[in-house]
């Protein structure tokens, strides 16, 4: 296949998905990953993609690298994030261990939780005082504390879940991508993220409709990993990857 027809089919894919893979690509067009990941570096250098890790995502992408703190991402979207949060605090029933995500549409999971006969475990320091607070059982993971987002990550946070087997999860994100998957800006976060994913029977992504389409930095999980409960989802390709849910009212 010659270059020129290569770079038709990168930039076409690109188009249709808003982002691609560099093993992707080379197993459905049946050339190497090195001559994809020049393709790439040479479109970069166009200036008609946006080379990432393991891949690429179009110029128009949502692509982003900046991150809100806490008190600015509660302000934005608050009755799409309670209607998520609703249904997502339906889910869990008696007996559950439950992992909740620091994140503000996590958080706002707790104010409808019903059931006392359910433990939870947190790295989110606002969703454990708010937990004690209603009287639920609550474990704290130990760690650094980021202090934009109030989570708890690093080594020994990682190391203390991975001795818990959780009935359900409940996970925030900065980005949804139909090839990058879930997303977060941050190393330490994507980790705790992973290891939880995989220490849990079912995974539930909360996230609102902004979230679809935006990359940022570190992938934590594929779509098919995880459920997703959102408010609506206006690109319903998603939906062959993953169930989603979308709570309407």
């Amino acid at each position: 296949m010659l270059q020129d027809e290569r770079f038709e089919r990168i930039l076409g894919k690109l188009r249709k998905s808003g982002s691609v893979k560099v093993t992707s690509l080379a197993k459905e067009l049946n050339i190497s990953e090195s001559t994809i990941r020049r393709d790439i570096n040479e479109l970069d250098g166009q200036g008609m993609l946006k080379k990432v890790f393991g891949g690429a995502v179009a110029i128009k992408s949502g692509i982003t690298f900046g991150e809100t703190d806490v008190a600015q991402r509660t302000l934005i979207n608050v009755e799409e994030k309670d209607r998520i949060a609703r249904y997502a605090a339906s889910l869990i029933k008696d007996d559950d261990f439950v992992y909740i995500d620091a994140g503000t549409t996590t958080e706002r999971m707790i104010d409808y939780l019903e059931k006392k006969n359910v433990t939870y475990v947190t790295n989110g320091i606002t969703h454990a005082k708010k937990l004690i607070q209603k009287g639920f059982s609550a474990y704290m993971i130990g760690g650094l504390l980021r202090p934009s987002t109030e989570a708890v990550v690093g080594e020994e946070a990682v190391e203390t879940v991975q001795k818990y087997n959780f009935t359900k999860c409940f996970m925030g994100t900065n980005g949804i991508d139909m090839e990058l998957g879930f997303t977060t800006p941050d190393i330490s976060e994507a980790a705790i993220k992973r290891v939880v994913m995989k220490r849990a029977y079912r995974t539930y992504i909360l996230a609102d409709h902004t979230k679809f389409g935006v990359i940022t930095p570190v992938s934590f999980a594929e779509l098919n990993d995880a459920h997703i409960i959102t408010d609506r989802i206006d690109e319903k390709q998603y939906c062959k990857n993953t169930q989603i849910v979308e709570v309407l009212e």
